[in-house]
């Protein structure tokens, strides 16, 4: 738009003053004088338009022409390459007057605005709506995902796509095979995403009672940041989020303010902070209470620690938690947030509400005898007393997730209790969260990611499942000395047997101090990770089955992969007594839970009942293979299904003897079965309905043929149901299992720690240290030492470092130097000297420690004084 006529077009639209009658307008020329007396002057007619304001060429055209009826010649067209001239002054100068009037406001409208006319499925979206406003709903249609409303709005600035409007509605939409790819991204910007789906099939739709209305249509599925990979349809896949946690993270708070006050009690706490973290798709539940600051800095060490995908805040909170936890929940972050009342769960209802979850989990996990009841009753009571003895505040966070998870059917994973857990026990160590940060135990400073880190150094572990154990075991190190020396142990051996691979057998002596190598031990773990690697992982896929949202063929590959490493570990021939093989108890313990008798014949019991070729094609019809009075519904639809398709496949009979063809067949094109193809002058009865043709036949179906194919595909679909309902149920059988099968895969997840500490230690040339009584005085000794990280960086360069403290001797040291002379690097490189020793050997000539406690590493810059 040129310039001129941009301006043109403003001065339309503003206001214009009214001019008095005896006001002339100077850009209009006067008439020219009259020869006619004034008398004699006829009047001169009134125009039909008085004003007209418009856009339109053409009503612009009929104005010129009712207000000027003389009009100029029209000018000839020039070349384009010529300058056209300027229009005739008086004709512009009209055409600006006609152009800057006021329009006539049109007469408001008496008729009353109709209400809206929603269709059918409309009508479904504005239930849906109403019943779920805070989900963004993704609405089967067809071979599409919709969108509609301020959703397709929402779906269409994060996913790219185009919005429009339809009828009442605007609306967006997706291919119904790429609903994995989309509803992640929608996840990933902070969504909570459903996907309503049909719940009804065209063929059971056309016999039933709707048939002459939309399909049903209802909730499938709801997807968060913390459900996405124990959800169904989604989870379990190669687009996973791997080693990274998903825990959703509910925080409620109380004011001790008031309490330490009428106790007496001095301290710079002012509130209780009570948490609850699960990871839905793993099954792990920690919780905790603890007095905090004003700082909030234990808060902040436990969200560091966990990293939660989901918060759950319970309200009230006061200002300073709430600005913390939504400074870690922010841009950067993309940690999704969502606020509950904990009002209901005053007066004990929060115990009340955990209680009654428990209580109907022990009525329907397993009614199929008394004897199942007893041992699930039995099985509860552990975790029930643990429940009891847990904090108010942590059992008050508890009831809020049950409560949020109630919402996906997700409630169950609180009552498994095999990974409950508080967050800080006594033979662990708890970082502060400004030790995870300076020490850059977890992630770097630079930019937030794993390299560079400590983890990142010592992760050589093959699985996934592995690695987020090792990530637990490096930011929460072990103070208890006798856990410590049996994973010492445990390590050594296997480094140990690394070495020793090539040997045969060895001698054992009873008598002799030799330590006793077994040389299969390496190559077997070895053998046993390498395999897992390429398996799925192992703990999101046992605990995706207890969810019941686990696909055939995932469950085959789970299962499959847990049977073949326990079978695997069997050649080692390890029993429960002390043997020739095996010198740590710790190892002995895992490669016995994970190659358990119970475990591996349950795993072959399961096998043995689906069909793997049906798993891997997705087909539940032919997956169960199972007797008639395990599931006498799928025995019975299957019968049903058959009969029906032995009674269509008989009626080519009777079309061969009415059309007198004796090699008369059924055949299929393009995907539609029973056709009769004839010969273009074959006559045929006039019901016959014409599918298709060529130049020289004719494919007909006959009425009893289509009668036929109605009833084969209502059977098949009713068949489809009842295998479906079958194959839940056989994954709801698998909660009675869920435990053992747990445990093993904890045990190959520690098994694979214990294989990456060794081979870090045998590559690095690592060596163990070694701790004296608690008789003797504390102190530390590292000879050679070097900084874990920064010798990987520098590799020859680095200049090792020697430290001697010593309780009775010299206890403390002051490191002076110039900028950026190494003081921080040697005082970080004791500390993390110290963390690794817990684990595994040490990247030093000589170690000697009695007890770990705390350490005060203080840096203090050019004039400072310590107070």
């Amino acid at each position: 738009m040129g310039k001129q006529k941009q301006q043109v077009i403003s001065r339309f639209f503003a206001p214009k003053p009214k001019a008095s009658p005896s006001t002339t307008d100077p850009t209009h020329s006067s008439p020219p004088p009259s020869p006619l007396p004034s008398s004699s002057r006829p009047n001169p007619p009134t125009p039909k338009i008085s004003a007209t304001v418009t856009f339109s060429p053409s009503k612009r055209l009929l104005t010129s022409q009712i207000t000027s009826p003389n009009k100029p010649p029209k000018l000839p067209k020039l070349s384009p390459h010529t300058h056209n001239p300027l229009p005739h002054p008086t004709t512009h100068q009209r055409f600006l007057q006609k152009l800057l009037e006021p329009s006539e406001p049109e007469p408001p409208s008496h008729s009353s605005a109709k209400p809206l006319k929603y269709t059918p499925l409309e009508e479904q979206v504005a239930e849906l709506k109403g019943k779920y406003p805070d989900v963004l709903l993704m609405i089967e249609v067809g071979y599409r995902f919709r969108f509609f409303g301020q959703d397709a709005e929402n779906a269409a600035r994060v996913l790219g796509i185009y919005a429009h409007m339809d009828r009442n509605f605007l609306t967006a939409s997706i291919p119904t095979f790429r609903l994995n790819v989309h509803v992640r991204r929608l996840v990933s910007a902070g969504y909570k995403v459903g996907v309503v789906r049909q719940t009804e099939t065209a063929a059971i739709k056309a016999h039933g009672s709707n048939r002459l209305g939309p399909f049903c249509r209802g909730l499938s599925a709801l997807y968060t940041k913390a459900t996405l990979e124990a959800a169904p349809d989604l989870g379990g896949g190669e687009e996973g989020c791997g080693a990274e946690s998903n825990y959703l993270m509910c925080v409620v708070e109380k004011s001790i303010l008031g309490e330490r006050s009428a106790c007496g009690v001095e301290g710079n706490f002012d509130v209780r902070i009570g948490f609850v973290a699960v990871e839905i798709s793993t099954g792990d539940v920690i919780y905790g209470e603890f007095d905090d600051n004003f700082l909030r800095s234990a808060l902040e060490a436990v969200m560091l620690n966990l990293s939660p995908a989901e918060l759950l805040l319970g309200d009230p909170l006061s200002k300073q938690t709430e600005k913390l936890l939504l400074a870690f929940a922010g841009p950067a972050s993309n940690v999704r947030v969502e606020r509950t009342s904990r009002d209901c769960f005053a007066d004990g209802g929060a115990l009340a509400e955990v209680l009654t979850l428990y209580e109907n989990m022990g009525i329907g996990c397993s009614s199929d005898s008394m004897q199942n009841k007893d041992l699930t009753e039995h099985t509860n009571q552990p975790l029930v007393k643990e429940v009891m003895n847990m904090p108010d505040l942590a059992v008050q966070s508890l009831a809020l997730t049950i409560h949020h998870l109630k919402e996906f059917c997700f409630e169950r994973i609180v009552c498994s209790g095999f990974s409950l857990r508080p967050f800080s026990r006594n033979m662990e160590m708890t970082f502060s969260a400004n030790a995870l940060q300076q020490l850059e135990i977890l992630k770097n400073n630079s930019d937030g990611s794993e390299n560079g880190s400590l983890l990142q150094i010592m992760n050589r572990t093959l699985t996934i499942f592995g690695s987020r154990l090792l990530r637990h075991w490096v930011s929460h190190p072990l103070c208890d000395q006798t856990m410590i020396s049996a994973r010492l142990h445990a390590v050594s051996e296997i480094a140990e047997s690394m070495s020793s691979c090539s040997m045969k057998s060895l001698e054992y002596d009873e008598d002799s101090d030799v330590t006793i190598v077994h040389p299969e031990l390496a190559y077997i773990v070895s053998l046993v990770l390498t395999n897992l690697s390429r398996a799925p992982d192992l703990q999101r896929g046992v605990t995706r089955i207890f969810h019941c949202t686990a696909k055939p063929v995932e469950f085959v590959a789970v299962i499959q992969a847990i049977l073949s490493a326990g079978k695997q570990l069997q050649q080692l021939n390890i029993c429960e007594e002390e043997n020739n093989n095996l010198h740590s108890n710790l190892l002995r313990r895992l490669i016995l839970t994970a190659s358990s008798d119970s475990v591996i014949g349950n795993a072959t019991k399961m096998l043995s009942s689906l069909n793997k070729e049906s798993a891997d094609q997705g087909d539940l019809t032919n997956l169960i293979i199972a007797s008639e009075a395990q599931f006498p519904e799928v025995t019975r639809a299957r019968k049903a299904f058959q009969m029906e398709e032995e009674q269509l496949n008989s009626l080519i009979g009777l079309y061969r003897k009415r059309l007198g063809m004796r090699k008369l067949e059924f055949m299929s094109v393009s995907g539609i079965t029973h056709l009769i193809e004839l010969e273009t002058d074959v006559k045929v009865p006039l019901n016959w309905v014409k599918v298709n043709s060529t130049k020289k036949t004719i494919r007909y179906h006959p009425p009893e043929v289509v009668t036929a194919l109605d009833k084969v595909s209502l059977a098949k679909e009713e068949l489809t149901i009842a295998c479906r309902t079958a194959w839940d149920s056989f994954l709801r059988d698998f909660s009675k299992h869920y435990a053992e099968f747990q445990a093993a895969v904890q045990a190959l997840a520690a098994l694979d720690c214990l294989h990456s500490l060794a081979i870090l230690s045998r590559n690095k040339g690592y060596v163990r240290p070694v701790f004296v009584d608690d008789c003797e005085p504390v102190q530390i000794q590292i000879c050679a030492g070097q900084h874990p990280v920064l010798q990987t960086t520098l590799q020859d360069n680095f200049v090792p470092n020697d430290t001697n403290l010593h309780a009775d001797r010299e206890y403390c040291q002051i490191v002076t130097g110039p900028n950026m002379g190494g003081k921080s690097c040697y005082i970080r490189q004791v500390a993390l000297i110290a963390i690794m020793a817990q684990h595994h050997q040490q990247n030093c000539m000589s170690w000697t420690g009695s007890t770990l406690g705390w350490v005060l590493l203080t840096v203090f810059s050019k004039g400072e004084a310590p107070s």
